[in-house]
């Protein structure tokens, strides 16, 4: 089975089974030493059992907040993976993005670099597009890339735009896609 890389369409769900699988065997371990601990007559092993589960919490907790924080964020519809597809062969195409900072949470279900700009398409109406913009020229420009991102929130919108987009020539590719991409993916969950 081919694995399911960032920035491809159904990576929020193979990436949130992954991580649950990990969480569990982490909740396994932690459960195997408490009762372990019963057991144990030696003081000492016991306190270091005891010890073992309690540093095992940490990481199992650092690895659970993202998945708990972007627990209601799903997989894009299929019908709109069809419709973005053919713009795959002109430009890249990024999917299944959550891009965080201290204070955003946004689902990204798709973003196209493009040299004109970069187009995200965000299905959560209550994100504040300007905020986003900003935090994503910000980090643009930060990487000395043209920062003229784009954040929809209207699906028929975005798929508009899209197909107003002219695929991109040799002599229009200034090469900076691949970085954009790797920007993206870095923002990402």
């Amino acid at each position: 089975m081919k694995k399911i890389r960032k920035g491809q369409y159904g990576y929020r769900t193979a990436h949130r089974k992954s991580q649950l699988m990990i969480i569990g065997l982490f909740l396994a371990a932690i459960a195997a030493l408490l009762i372990s601990r019963r057991f144990i007559t030696w003081d000492g092993l016991r306190n270091l059992t005891t010890i073992s589960a309690i540093l095992l919490v940490l990481p199992m907790a650092n690895m659970a907040s993202p998945v708990v924080a972007a627990w209601k964020i799903k997989e894009p519809p299929e019908d709109f993976h069809q419709a973005v597809m053919p713009y795959e062969e002109k430009f890249p195409v990024l999917y299944d993005l959550i891009i965080t900072n201290n204070d955003l949470i946004m689902p990204v279900d798709a973003a196209v670099i493009h040299p004109t700009g970069v187009y995200l398409f965000c299905p959560n109406k209550a994100v504040d597009v300007k905020k986003a913009e900003k935090f994503l020229n910000e980090m643009l420009v930060g990487w000395k890339l043209d920062g003229n991102a784009k954040v929809m929130v209207e699906k028929k919108n975005y798929l508009t735009r899209l197909s107003t987009l002219k695929p991109v020539t040799e002599e229009e590719d200034d090469g900076s896609a691949p970085h954009v991409a790797k920007l993206l993916k870095s923002l990402s969950m």
